[in-house]
């Protein structure tokens, strides 16, 4: 496996920031050309879009080492394989798609942990719209956001090997993403990114290392699951 960092080569920023693709779909699909082609090959990396001193720059880790195809952007690569121990301590940070998947219909169906709590409030009190409730018992956005995000990554911390220290655990940044896509058919592409940063403690380190090279939650395509981690 290796660990990338992608950004605009010194005194190309504006080349750079014109040749990169805006867009969740349009920017994984810009991240390709990074990687040799391989006919039907699937994706096999993880990405991490932040902005570094004002700019645009991409964590990836990948099963293949990227190469830069443009002179805008430098890739710095190198290898990872991470030796943990049960009980390491690390800071990290971790931009994921909450979801919870229930059946309707007799269908699966994934759900944003926060719009799914949303309903859940707004049936216990016969209301069909959040703007309806008045009362004060009304939550506020970000205690309902903090609330439900926080339980969802604590349940899946166990999953992959690793304990959250929750006083230190930070919720912020959900945001709602929407953008047509056209390929293969037209439709509205929609999904939640929430940002957690905190401490972790490792208990199982293979499932550990795992999370860390596959990622924690769906929409990886867009950007989410990549787990940054650094010793504490």
């Amino acid at each position: 496996m290796y660990f990338s960092l992608i950004s605009p080569a010194p005194g190309r920023e504006r080349d750079a920031v014109h040749a990169r693709a805006l867009g969740p779909y349009e920017e994984h699909q810009w991240l390709w050309q990074f990687f040799p082609r391989q006919p039907e090959a699937n994706r096999d990396f993880l990405f991490r879009h932040r902005e570094i001193e004002g700019a645009s720059c991409y964590y990836l880790v990948s099963e293949r080492r990227p190469t830069s195809p443009q002179a805008a952007w430098h890739v710095k690569t190198r290898d990872y394989a991470p030796e943990l121990d049960s009980g390491s301590c690390l800071r990290f940070d971790l931009r994921a798609n909450p979801i919870v998947t229930s059946k309707r219909d007799g269908k699966a169906r994934r759900d944003d942990v926060v719009m799914a709590e949303k309903k859940r409030l707004l049936q216990e009190r016969g209301l069909k719209t959040w703007s309806e409730w008045q009362g004060a018992d009304k939550p506020q956005l970000y205690d309902l956001v903090d609330r439900t995000c926080r339980r969802w990554l604590i349940r899946r911390a166990e999953t992959h090997g690793f304990l959250v220290d929750e006083d230190a655990l930070r919720v912020d940044g959900y945001l709602t993403h929407s953008e047509r896509r056209h390929l293969p058919r037209t439709r509205q592409l929609r999904f939640s990114t929430v940002d957690f940063s905190g401490v972790l403690t490792v208990t199982d380190p293979d499932r550990f290392r795992s999370a860390l090279t596959t990622g924690i939650g769906p929409a990886k395509a867009f950007g989410c699951g990549l787990l940054l981690v650094r010793r504490c």
